[in-house]
């Protein structure tokens, strides 16, 4: 009962007849008044944020390592949706090929390629200081109004080319506080919600995010406060070598972590149509080289309820 009690709260709604509302509190009150009176209790389902994201059972008895990683290595290697028009490299006039496969899903059925063809497709880019922008530079191109957000661009706001913006701001899972915000009015850490009411943008056709081991909250972030149903697909770039920023437990509870967070995509019908493991990149697994991992992965999803 504790549970339920929890998440639901009484609600008192009083109904009173149509044109005729009471003239004092005595007619309320008064047993024998003519006007019609009816208190309803109901339960409403609470309509609070979510403080935590619900955690996945542990992948086996033991509760180990092992355990937890080989279920979590299988899951982002193993696509869940075909995609069979994807592009990286260039949609329109580029032809150099970029660093990292930064893959979007062209297919119709999700709509990308119709909102390219009618340049009315918006792409947020999330980075800490990449100068690689050609994946960017080529959405721009194609007809994507594209915002790269970024805290090492020298202004505040600059339109390069007429569809790409720069913005020295960061992305961060909380807001500054009240008291730094105060000080600090033009801070250049905000949630990504927060951006969104403020650049009065309500769709992200593509959320692409390289946030050097800040992905895993800043995911949390967006599952919490459900920002992903305004969110057509992902692309983020996960690292494996350490916990995260803020992520902490044993080894085993930080992987089922990982592994919870990317499930709850897929309640929200996010579907992974794309992985790619770095071999560039350093074989280690939470600070180990163990079970043939790369420390980075790229991962690509659909929303397949996104219109």
């Amino acid at each position: 009962y504790k549970t339920i009690l929890n998440d639901l709260l009484f609600c008192f709604v009083l109904f009173f007849e149509v044109g005729n509302p009471p003239t004092s509190a005595s007619q309320v009150l008064d047993p024998n008044s003519a006007l019609s009176l009816h208190i309803a209790c109901v339960l409403c389902p609470s309509q609070g944020p979510r403080w935590h994201i619900e955690l996945q059972p542990w992948a086996g008895p033991a509760q180990s390592l092992d355990e937890e990683a080989s279920r979590f290595l299988s899951y982002i290697s193993t696509t869940q949706i075909a995609c069979d028009h994807m592009s990286a490299d260039s949609l329109a006039t580029d032809s150099s090929p970029t660093k990292k496969p930064w893959l979007v899903c062209l297919d119709d059925r999700f709509g990308l390629a119709h909102q390219i063809r009618n340049k009315q497709c918006r792409l947020y880019s999330l980075g800490l200081g990449s100068d690689d922008i050609r994946f960017e530079v080529s959405m721009a191109h194609s007809g994507c109004e594209v915002h790269r957000f970024d805290p090492s661009v020298k202004s505040a706001h600059v339109l390069e080319s007429g569809r790409l913006w720069h913005h020295r701001l960061s992305i961060d899972w909380r807001d500054p506080h009240p008291a730094v915000a105060a000080q600090k009015p033009q801070s250049s850490t905000k949630k990504l919600g927060s951006i969104l009411n403020e650049f009065g943008h309500h769709k992200i056709d593509v959320l692409k995010a390289d946030l050097e081991s800040a992905e895993w909250k800043v995911l949390e972030n967006l599952i919490l406060e459900d920002v992903l149903e305004q969110i057509g697909q992902l692309i983020f770039e996960i690292h494996l070598h350490w916990p995260g920023f803020e992520v902490s437990g044993s080894d085993g509870s930080v992987v089922r972590f990982w592994y919870s967070l990317l499930k709850e995509l897929e309640q929200k019908d996010f579907r992974l149509f794309y992985s790619y493991k770095d071999l560039s990149k350093p074989q280690l697994f939470l600070k180990r080289d163990i079970f043939n991992a790369s420390s980075c992965y790229t991962l690509s999803w659909v929303n397949t309820r996104w219109r």
